[in-house]
């Protein structure tokens, strides 16, 4: 049994995971990054210390793995991490010594492609990516069958790709990542722009207009898919330009690592199948080399459920890196 850890910036969730892959006992807690790093990782003991009373006398827990939303080097020290304000924290050294357990650590979105690489979406392939859109856009490569990793833990952070020049600042501090383009944030800020200038002649036909000029603050990412799916010239135009950014993204990391399939998950995966295809329809423009077979575009499977399957195996991917 391990033990994997989802550590976010709202809440800290974790599970104990056999090793199928399935999740056997579960919990989470806030993770009140507003009472400073020492309540973060207090509050992360919490959850390791209530799952490990929670597990049966026989099951012998092999490791912890804890999936951090920053850049983590290779020693276990959180480089940086904007979401939790922390900098050169040395947590696989505290939680180790606080529960007595070999812990490891990755990113997130690694942790999630891990997940996924073993019991999901990117199963038995040779060579995939994982790309997680939700408030920010994270991802992991798969090549050669190993999960793909740097020194300092920013060989995945393909958000941070720069796909065009919109003026919008990243937290990284670049201007126009891929992030800037295709985050929920993104989606739910360029949406709000489109209402407040939509033309006359769309304003006429946009229910999504008249439903929500008074209440932009109300916006999001779901009720944008929502009008998109019923064509609304509005809602859809905002998400075929995400799509767009998306597709110069996948199109660059096709010229890079030449995937073969491309899994997109995070939260804006929820809106399924009508993500997929409009996604599909403005990659065959990024393609290049187009008499070669494109990469396969699915959706992850493991959903919520990735981060906290993908840390319990961290010992596994090191191991093989």
């Amino acid at each position: 049994m391990r033990i994997g850890i989802d550590l976010g910036g709202t809440n800290i969730s974790g599970g104990i995971v056999n090793i199928d892959g399935k999740i056997l006992t579960s919990y989470s807690i806030p993770t009140e990054v507003d009472k400073g790093s020492n309540k973060i990782i207090e509050n992360i003991v919490s959850v390791i210390r209530h799952l490990i009373a929670k597990k049966n006398s026989n099951q012998e827990l092999h490791s912890i793995g804890i999936g951090v939303p920053g850049i983590v080097d290779k020693k276990g020290v959180v480089l940086e991490c904007v979401n939790l304000n922390w900098r050169n924290v040395p947590l696989k050294k505290i939680i180790e010594e606080e529960t007595g357990y070999n812990t490891y650590l990755a990113n997130d979105a690694t942790v999630a492609a891990l997940a996924e690489a073993s019991f999901g979406s990117l199963m038995d392939i040779d060579t995939g990516v994982l790309i997680t859109l939700g408030t920010g856009v994270g991802g992991g490569y798969i090549i050669n069958g190993k999960m793909m990793t740097s020194p300092n833990g920013l060989a995945s952070e393909i958000g941070h790709m720069v796909v065009g020049n919109n003026n919008v600042r990243c937290n990284c501090g670049r201007i126009g990542c891929l992030e800037t383009y295709t985050s929920s944030t993104a989606l739910i800020r360029n949406a709000k722009i489109e209402i407040i200038n939509a033309p006359h002649e769309l304003i006429a036909v946009s229910k999504f207009h008249r439903d929500y000029y008074k209440n932009l603050n109300e916006i999001t990412g779901k009720i944008i898919f929502q009008y998109a799916k019923d064509n609304d010239p509005i809602a859809y135009k905002v998400v075929d330009d995400l799509a767009k950014y998306l597709a110069i993204g996948i199109g660059n990391l096709i010229a890079l690592i030449d995937p073969q399939v491309i899994s997109i998950g995070g939260g804006l995966s929820k809106a399924g199948d009508f993500l997929i295809s409009v996604l599909s329809k403005k990659l065959e423009s990024e393609r290049i080399f187009k008499s070669l077979s494109p990469p396969l575009i699915k959706l992850a499977k493991l959903h919520n459920d990735a981060g906290i399957i993908g840390a319990a195996f961290i010992d596994k991917y090191v191991e093989k890196n």
